[in-house]
């Protein structure tokens, strides 16, 4: 075990940290360290349904993305969904530990696993309380990221975000050469003729839409999907797609769900989309400039529709300056 001086050098580190995924690193290196653990892996559920996982470990290598045999899935899903401790003893590496992960309002996210080759005293407790550690510094973490009203990620994080992405695309185009399969494509939502809203049913009827409006996205959208909530009535979304087709499919029909759900006494409301696809070299700024054009046309051609940026500069209806940068309209 570390000391007390060591400990608390420790906790420092993680308090200092205000990225949720760098967080949990920072929270499996401290476990081995304290513990003396042979090793640990956080296991972070990314398909419910599928019961796919993403791999983070210390102490020895893994595959992030790795496919996990059928028995260890079955144990990861056991520890979640019962939401306790559990223990197996392997013939080959020794003892195994795993402890279900919290994150925001207790919601299990993930598992630790602690490899060691034999039983370790007060285990349990330490790892209960890196486990709280941990659940209130992701509460922080996620209060600062999160629009107050609607649960959506808020725009002072749009930039963290994209960068992520933005070096996701570079590690796929490295791996895949210049055509890697997935694209990803920035869209924003506006909703149509909002100021109506608010002038006819008042405000808190105007924030009801608002966040009912967001319940729309997050329940139509990928839990792994982007979504912030730009400020007023404007939202942002990026995802990952293989065709510029089946992006524009997938916002149309997000489109016709919002024209066909009525709000409580407002009724029904639409609402117009752009979007672009991301460029390697984006910066965040061209990036939304370019959706904001395409959303820019659909407001003044119609309202209640999706235009590709792409799209309108290949018809024509937008141009591009290839001087500046920049894009026009005609």
């Amino acid at each position: 075990m570390f000391s007390t001086k060591t400990t608390l050098a420790k906790l420092i580190e993680i308090s200092q940290e205000r990225d949720a995924s760098a967080l949990e690193g920072l929270l499996i290196q401290a476990i081995l360290d304290l513990i003396a653990a042979k090793a640990v892996v956080l296991y972070r559920l990314t398909d419910t349904h599928r019961a796919n996982f993403h791999l983070t470990a210390k102490g020895r290598e893994v595959n992030s993305d790795a496919i996990l045999p059928a028995e260890l899935k079955n144990t990861l899903m056991s520890c979640i969904n019962s939401a306790n401790f559990l223990e197996e003893n392997h013939a080959q590496s020794g003892l195994t530990f795993y402890f279900p992960v919290k994150g925001v309002r207790n919601k299990i996210t993930a598992v630790i696993a602690v490899e060691s080759p034999k039983i370790m005293n007060d285990l349990h407790d330490i790892m209960e309380m890196m486990m709280q550690i941990y659940q209130n510094f992701t509460a922080l973490i996620s209060d600062n990221e999160h629009d107050t009203l609607t649960g959506l990620l808020n725009r002072k994080t749009f930039e963290t975000k994209i960068t992520k992405v933005f070096g996701a695309m570079s590690s796929t185009q490295a791996r895949q050469g210049d055509q890697p399969e997935t694209s990803y494509f920035l869209a924003i939502f506006d909703i149509d003729h909002f100021k109506r809203v608010n002038d006819e049913f008042g405000h808190l009827m105007g924030d009801e839409v608002l966040l009912l409006f967001s319940q729309l996205m997050t329940k139509s959208f990928r839990e792994k999907d982007l979504l912030f909530r730009f400020g007023g009535e404007e939202f942002v979304a990026v995802f990952d797609c293989q065709q510029v087709t089946d992006m524009h499919r997938a916002l149309d029909r997000f489109r016709k769900k919002v024209s066909e759900f009525s709000f409580p006494q407002v009724g029904n409301v639409n609402i117009s989309a752009g979007f672009t696809q991301v460029r390697l070299y984006d910066t965040p700024g061209q990036l939304i400039d370019r959706a904001d054009l395409a959303l820019y046309y659909a407001k003044n051609n119609g309202r209640n529709r999706v235009c590709s940026h792409e799209a309108l500069i290949l018809t024509g209806d937008l141009k591009e300056n290839k001087i500046e940068g920049d894009i026009e309209l005609f």
